[in-house]
């Protein structure tokens, strides 16, 4: 399936062959990241964001921008006329008629798949329930792919909320497309939930489980940290139980690999210590940095193929 106007509602509709084409787009875009191109000139890019965004959000218009094109949307619920009562679909129909593209976030599981059989324009999940945040785990592995320039034969470990945390089950979705370890480390509350246990047992891909991160600290190439997210707790009693449950510090990573690297797709509470910054190991900044020239070449190739 090639990239023309091509909807991204999951991480499991893109194969191997897609992410290299995007990334070696994005990789081509880091040169116009600072600057202004006229590829998407006339182009309008509609976001309809329903729940709270800094980077996501800021990152899709700066892309869009960057591309010449233009930015409309909302940025909550009170933004917009749902606020009135409106439904989903009605406010879906409106950015539909008025854009050539939607991108959308929604507390709500299924609402961007939703979107996208009712819009006639392409449409992007920036992330919906607690199941999926594609563009996200785009960004982690591009990122991954650019320090190291492969992702096969690495070994990664996912530290945090394992169990709500939508970015994470994107990303191993996204990295069953490559030969990688998994390393999976969460206080016993927040384990990945059953389903995606099971699709990394049908994929056949390697990974363990761990209470603590110094069991397998000394494997690692990348630490990909996540906070925990008392918004998704179905349960406050729950997250009380868990909240502050790990840290990362320096101190932490005694014993890691020189060229270890530390990702958080952010914000961050206290699970990363600020003093990481300025120590060889960070990398999220970097990441988040990269967010631009990653969507610009997602936007391109959607709006104007390969």
């Amino acid at each position: 399936m090639g990239w023309l106007n091509r909807d991204v509602i999951s991480a499991l509709d893109f194969n191997r062959e897609d992410l290299v084409t995007l990334f070696n787009e994005a990789r081509e875009m880091e040169k116009y990241a600072r600057s202004r191109l006229n590829i998407l000139e006339g182009k309008i890019m509609a976001t309809a964001f329903f729940e709270p965004s800094t980077r996501t959000r800021l990152s899709f218009e700066a892309a869009m921008i960057r591309l010449g094109g233009h930015v409309l949307g909302f940025g909550s619920v009170e933004a917009s006329s749902m606020a009135k009562g409106e439904s989903l679909g009605d406010t879906i129909r409106m950015l539909d008629s008025y854009s050539d593209i939607i991108v959308i976030r929604h507390s709500l599981e299924g609402a961007a798949k939703y979107a996208a059989e009712i819009a006639t324009v392409p449409v992007i999940n920036a992330g919906d329930g607690t199941q999926n945040h594609p563009t996200q785990a785009m960004l982690d592995a591009y990122t991954i792919w650019r320090e190291f320039e492969r992702i096969d034969g690495l070994t990664i470990g996912v530290l945090g909320d394992l169990r709500y945390a939508r970015v994470v089950v994107s990303l191993i979705q996204l990295l069953s497309n490559f030969n990688v370890k998994l390393r999976l480390i969460s206080p016993e509350l927040l384990r990945p939930r059953r389903e995606l246990i099971d699709f990394m047992n049908s994929r056949g891909m390697s990974y363990s489980m761990h209470s603590n991160l110094s069991e397998v600290l000394s494997e690692l190439d990348v630490l990909y940290v996540v906070r925990i997210q008392r918004e998704r707790f179905p349960d406050p009693v729950e997250y009380e139980r868990v909240r502050g449950s790990f840290r990362v510090t320096p101190e932490t990573l005694a014993g890691a690999r020189d060229t270890l690297i530390v990702l958080h797709p952010l914000p961050r509470v206290d699970e990363v210590d600020h003093r990481l910054d300025s120590t060889k190991y960070a990398r999220y900044f970097r990441q988040s940095a990269l967010g631009i020239p990653l969507r610009m070449a997602l936007l391109k190739l959607i709006l104007k193929g390969e």
